[in-house]
């Protein structure tokens, strides 16, 4: 009974984080994925899915790319577990949006600003091995 307990215990611990990690790739969508994206960034989004933040082929929760990075400086999912999604639906999406606002100003690799690139219709990042 007592590692069932603590396996339940475990696996709650480890689910928060991947939850609010849903709720980043769920909010990056409704946000730049809208109706005033074009139908090919879209297209590219989608399929891109996790790998806007992280590297294809890594691991998600080790590897993030250089977009992944500079957002995790402005979000960090420890403050986002799932009661508080639950809690606070409003806030949470509001502190999601302020991270990546502040994200779109951080400049990639490649010499152009986060923000930039997603208006032009392309990915974030230079570095998700896609």
């Amino acid at each position: 009974m007592k590692r069932l307990a603590l396996m339940a215990l475990t696996l709650m611990l480890l689910g928060s984080p991947a939850f609010a990690i849903s709720e980043f790739s769920k909010q990056w969508k409704a946000k730049y994925l809208g109706d005033d994206a074009s139908d090919e960034f879209k297209r590219a989004g989608r399929k891109a899915g996790c790998y806007v933040c992280h590297v294809k082929g890594e691991k998600k929760d080790e590897a993030r790319n250089e977009y992944g990075k500079a957002m995790g400086k402005f979000l960090d999912a420890e403050n986002f577990s799932k009661e508080r999604i639950k809690a606070e639906p409003e806030k949470v999406k509001a502190e999601i949006l302020e991270g990546f606002k502040k994200t779109a100003e951080k400049m990639s690799s490649d010499g152009k600003k986060f923000g930039d690139k997603i208006k032009a219709g392309e990915l974030p990042a230079t570095d998700a091995g896609l």
